[in-house]
């Protein structure tokens, strides 16, 4: 699956929102949009939930600008395109750290160049975050560990203990975490198997694998199944049943 790279823009004309959103599509189909805003206030509020990798941010927003916008969020976890017609922000933008800085009318040879070396940047951080997360394992309590997850445009650190179940269909897994929020996977179980069950799970079924702490009960009739705390019931494949059972009465 290819790696897609998210990024906001923050332009307070339509115009130039909708000539840079049909460049990005030309000339950066790497590059999926999560956000567009035309205002300060408007980005303040939408890219924390986004969360994009990159922001495209024009500097003159009205009677604001993009600094104030980053000067007012708690945290600037992407990198930062200024993009304006005024050369003079030039400094400006260097002082914000910016990752590049873009002159409209936008040449299609430096924005690709400028995403080019965005990506670069945002992939190294999210291979730092894995190795980050590898490195935790080491210290942390089995239950305390972390899974990643490569959940369509981007990678989720999820807590093993955090995990009900996981149920496959063809070459996808689905994750059932106790937030009630499921994140699909494009691997199959027996992958998850061999890395979860070390930690308390077991595989009940060809499609099932369970986490043995979350389970609520077992029911004998029915060839029998189990229900778990999150309320859904898991059957229990013929093959395996004798093995569950021996498993459940260790518990």
């Amino acid at each position: 699956m290819e790696t897609k790279i998210t990024a906001a823009i923050v332009d307070d004309e339509q115009g130039n929102r909708e000539n840079l959103l049909r460049m990005l599509g030309t000339y950066c189909p790497q590059i999926k949009i999560s956000a567009i805003c035309s205002s300060v206030t408007e980005a303040r509020t939408v890219l924390p939930e986004a969360k994009p990798d990159i922001l495209f941010l024009d500097i003159r927003l009205g009677d604001d600008t993009g600094f104030s916008l980053l000067e007012s969020l708690p945290d600037i976890p992407f990198e930062v395109i200024f993009v304006t017609a005024y050369d003079s922000y030039a400094i400006q933008a260097i002082r914000f750290s910016a990752l590049d800085y873009l002159l409209k009318p936008i040449d299609p040879e430096e924005l690709t160049h400028a995403v080019d070396k965005a990506v670069q940047v945002v992939l190294r951080k999210q291979e730092n975050k894995r190795m980050q997360n590898l490195l935790q394992n080491k210290r942390a309590l089995d239950k305390q560990k972390k899974i990643a997850l490569s959940v369509a445009d981007k990678i989720e650190f999820v807590e093993i203990g955090s995990i009900v179940r996981c149920e496959s269909e063809s070459n996808y897994t689905t994750f059932y975490l106790k937030s009630g929020e499921k994140l699909i996977v494009s691997k199959t179980l027996k992958e998850f198997d061999d890395l979860l069950t070390p930690y308390n799970f077991l595989r009940i079924h060809q499609s099932h694998l369970i986490n043995l702490e979350e389970i609520k009960s077992f029911i004998k009739s029915d060839g029998g199944y189990i229900r778990m705390k999150d309320g859904s019931s898991i059957s229990i494949s013929r093959q395996r049943r004798n093995y569950v059972m021996e498993v459940l009465k260790q518990l």
